[in-house]
């Protein structure tokens, strides 16, 4: 790469508790529950899967596996398109404000929020990778250090320049935070609390 060529400026924003003030995959399960109820015979699948995790015998990942099998038994992008007519409203109004090129990366779905990211006009979405017709995880849960993985399989990090990095979730999203090189804002409630890096983590 030239020295001289100009990187692009980008934002990285969290999405659930951060542009929505709820786990945003978590409210869709709950919403399919409601409007598919055949699908709680899968309730106690679910449920054990949950278990063993709890316990240590499945990961996270292995978890969320177990829970997406549900999508088979719906009309997969019919319920997305009416979920997100009823809560997109939802989403934070200052990320309208935003002026700079904006990438998404989450824990959630891609399936599921490929529609919110075509009507918010998301300059790039990364999220967990899910088979579209299964729901089954392909590969990692997107969290935590895996975020930062995705990022730089999407992008050259020569040729981008990390401004500004919002999320929720000190814990989980460290690991972007660090990559900021203009302004970290933890988000609390819908609020944007601007915070330096170094006072929050000892690395």
């Amino acid at each position: 790469m030239n020295n001289s060529t100009k990187k692009l400026d980008i934002d990285l924003y969290d999405f659930d508790h951060t542009l929505v003030p709820f786990d945003s995959g978590t409210v869709f399960f709950v919403y399919c529950m409601i409007h598919y109820p055949w699908c709680i015979i899968l309730l106690p699948i679910i449920a054990v899967a949950f278990i063993l995790m709890l316990v240590g015998i499945f990961s996270f990942t292995q978890f969320k596996k177990i829970c997406y099998i549900y999508i088979l038994f719906i009309p997969k992008e019919k319920a997305v398109k009416k979920f997100w007519d009823k809560f997109e409203k939802y989403v934070e109004p200052w990320f309208s404000e935003r002026e700079r090129y904006c990438v998404i990366i989450s824990a959630s779905p891609d399936f599921f929020l490929e529609e919110i990211a075509k009507r918010l006009n998301f300059d790039k979405l990364i999220a967990t990778r899910h088979n579209p017709k299964t729901g089954i995880i392909i590969g990692e849960n997107c969290r935590g250090e895996e975020k930062v993985r995705r990022l730089f399989e999407e992008f050259d990090e020569n040729e981008i320049n990390i401004v500004d990095v919002y999320s929720d979730s000190l814990k989980y999203d460290k690991y972007i935070f660090a990559l900021a090189n203009g302004k970290c804002f933890h988000i609390v409630k819908g609020e944007k609390i601007e915070f330096d890096y170094s006072e929050v983590y000892n690395d």
